[in-house]
């Protein structure tokens, strides 16, 4: 057993719209997001950057409900863990890396507060916060 932590923290644009699927355990929002990582290259004197491309994806009624808020070039900010899977494609066995989201904000745009700080996404309401009959 590993004592290991797993765990992601991203912020970026997302650029596509997300794709809402269902499978037998419900639904399931995929998307794919940007993010820039910049330094400074001394040889050159100059900033340079480069644009990192990742899966994500996130399962439940939160996700069904997310798909109708988020488009391509959202800004959020998510937090979850990786997962990795293999695949088999033309008799060749391929992994893909992505991001099991467990949290999302959005972030700056449209999503943000007026001071630009991250907004929590909507949650489905408790057991807590409804009303009992009894």
């Amino acid at each position: 057993m590993s004592d290991g932590l797993n765990l992601v923290t991203l912020f970026g644009n997302l650029g596509a719209d997300p794709e809402l699927k269902t499978s037998a355990r419900g639904p399931v929002l995929k998307m794919r997001l940007a993010t820039d990582y910049s330094w400074m290259n001394k040889e050159k004197n100059e900033r340079e950057k480069r644009t990192e491309w990742h899966n994500l994806t996130m399962f439940g009624p939160r996700a069904e409900a997310l798909a109708k808020h988020l488009r391509k070039g959202s800004r959020v900010m998510i937090t979850g863990h990786l997962q990795t899977n293999s695949y088999e494609k033309e008799g060749q066995k391929h992994l893909r890396t992505e991001v099991i989201i467990d949290d999302l904000c959005f972030g700056g745009g449209g999503g943000a507060s007026a001071n630009g700080a991250f907004t929590p996404a909507p949650r489905e309401a408790s057991l807590a916060s409804t009303s009992i009959p009894f």
